[in-house]
């Protein structure tokens, strides 16, 4: 990158780490550092709850999903906005009445100390892991292209959220994610207009959508039930809903963003917020993705956007193999210019279709020519696209802003993370189960010890784990195997009086062994089941089950 690009990058990061540790540098009672003294505006709740969601996977995975995918991917998010209505109308006063610091609180006082105890403990497993996950997305992208050390990206990364965490928490989160949004959304709707003066002239938005549909890209809705593909409209509508109301409804990391508004009233504005904007604002991600697509029609795509990769090809004996697959790629590209220039023709569409078949019959075979070469090789490139694409065509100044939303991004999802983990292991696990009580201060200190235990903890993971799957599904996979479960337990309680403790407690085990055992065999080829369907099978299992063991009486 330019060195103006670096300047952009360094002062909007090192802007936020101080602005946040400053502006929340006297958090003196557990109140204030883990609720933020309730004095948050329902717009920043909104930003808050938005920013937490949307980290550098959702900037780095989701526009080459898109480019490779399509709009498709749009549907997942089609549940939200009635998991929304459904949490501000039921879940938001329940919290409000009973003044919790967690959600899990909630647990212990409809049903014991043990239900809220496994409920917190599974928060912990899935979002630890998602944590680790937030760090190290950007960090396997930005050390594959620049060189740089996976480790230590991680680290600079990790530590830098912690700093401001640990030293404002909740509200540090909270006033620092509005101007991450800021920066996110400047920098997205940057890189679109960008990406639209760089077409050809006479290639507007309306040509751009229509040659995004001969690539079969504009494809929203899919009404097929077939329970094996992953994103169709039931499974956004039914598996959607689920996950929205188990992420929003019942996760520390969100539930702790709008349990620091001012009032009931005030989070629910929030939330609502969130309802409206979040699948616009996830539509617009995809479309960008979908406008680089239509951009490489007029432009050669690398045949794999992993560019570290096809250097190590270079050293390879298959390195011939790869050449010839790259030359039969170019004819490709080659005919496809030849027909953009005579749109006028009426079989362009089927031409060109026929032309997006063989780049991606070409693509994949270049894909198995690199697994043979470089079996340890990760040759998923989705979460390369937008990157390459930003490095190699934007102008100076502009690639270090969007260097900064992805930045920007991880920070603020992380933050949220390991402030709910840290604020969960505090109050859920360790003050719920001691019995004397202790100052203030003492509890503040060791609410900080437990964030910086799971800053390292997320470091650590994001050193270990392998790039599998598309980033943005990896994350949602592992809160689709764990979220359906507790958000079981926690509508038993809202709505379901009469199921008692230990129905719910053993119902709540039973079921999240079987949701892992289900997905297991699923991944394995047993069968297939789309992931979103498991926080429904999850929910609604929890509740079958427990209303039968109440039915019999167990003992």
């Amino acid at each position: 990158m330019h060195w103006i690009d670096w300047l952009v990058l360094g002062c909007t990061i090192g802007i936020i780490v101080a602005y946040g540790t400053w502006k929340t540098r006297s958090q003196n009672n557990l109140d204030s550092y883990i609720k933020g003294n309730n004095d948050l505006p329902w717009w920043m709740v909104g930003l808050s709850v938005m920013a937490t969601q949307a980290s550098a996977i959702t900037f780095i995975s989701t526009p080459g999903q898109a480019y490779h995918d399509g709009m498709g991917f749009v549907q997942f998010y089609f549940g939200l906005p009635i998991a929304m209505a459904i949490i501000s109308l039921f879940f938001i006063p329940i919290y409000h009445k009973l003044k919790v610091f967690t959600a899990y609180e909630y647990l212990e006082c409809r049903f014991d100390k043990k239900t809220r105890t496994f409920a917190a403990v599974i928060f912990l497993i899935q979002r630890g892991m998602g944590a680790g996950i937030t760090i190290y997305a950007p960090s396997i992208i930005l050390a594959t292209i620049f060189g740089w050390n996976l480790n230590i990206l991680n680290v600079v990364i990790g530590v830098l959220v912690v700093i401001y965490t640990i030293s404002g928490g909740t509200k540090a989160v909270a006033v620092t994610q509005k101007y991450q949004m800021l920066i996110i959304m400047m920098g997205l709707v940057l890189a679109f207009i960008t990406i639209l003066k760089m077409l050809p002239d006479g290639v507007g938005l309306n040509e751009s959508l229509k040659i995004a549909a001969m690539g079969d890209k504009l494809n929203i809705l899919d009404f097929d039930m077939d329970m094996s593909k992953r994103y169709t409209f039931w499974s956004g509508i039914t598996g959607g809903t689920f996950l929205a109301l188990a992420y929003f409804g019942t996760d520390q990391s969100q539930v702790q963003r709008y349990l620091a508004a001012k009032s009931a009233s005030e989070s629910q504005k929030g939330l609502l917020f969130n309802g409206l904007f979040k699948v616009p604002l996830q539509f617009f991600i995809l479309l960008t993705g979908v406008m680089v697509f239509v951009f490489y029609q007029y432009h050669k795509a690398p045949i794999f956007f992993n560019q570290a990769v096809l250097d190590l090809m270079e050293e390879t004996p298959y390195s011939e193999d790869l050449h010839a697959i790259e030359s039969d790629y170019s004819q490709v590209y080659v005919a496809r210019q030849k027909l953009l220039e005579n749109q006028k023709d009426v079989n362009i569409s089927t031409e060109m279709k026929k032309l997006n078949l063989q780049e991606m019959y070409l693509r994949n075979q270049a894909k198995d020519l690199i697994s043979q070469a470089l079996p340890d090789v990760e040759t998923n490139d989705k979460d390369y696209v937008f990157i390459s694409f930003i490095l190699k065509y934007f102008p100076v100044g502009l690639i270090g802003l969007l260097m900064a939303v992805i930045l920007s991004a991880a920070m603020s999802s992380t933050a949220s993370e390991i402030n709910s983990l840290g604020t969960i292991s505090l109050m859920d696990l360790y003050l719920s189960h001691r019995e004397m009580e202790m100052p203030e201060s003492h509890k503040i200190r060791l609410g900080k010890w437990f964030t910086f235990g799971w800053g390292i903890v997320a470091i650590a993971f994001a050193c270990v784990v392998s790039l599998a799957e598309n980033l943005i599904q990896l994350v949602n996979i592992i809160g689709s195997i764990f979220y359906g479960t507790v958000l079981g337990l926690f509508l038993i309680g809202f709505f379901i009086k009469k199921v008692k403790a230990k129905s719910a407690f053993i119902s709540g085990v039973t079921v999240q062994v079987l949701v892992i055992l289900i997905f297991v065999l699923s991944s394995v080829g047993y069968f297939t089941i789309g992931y979103l369907w498991l926080n429904a099978i999850g929910c609604l299992g929890v509740i079958a089950m427990a209303l039968i063991l109440e039915t019999i009486k167990i003992k």
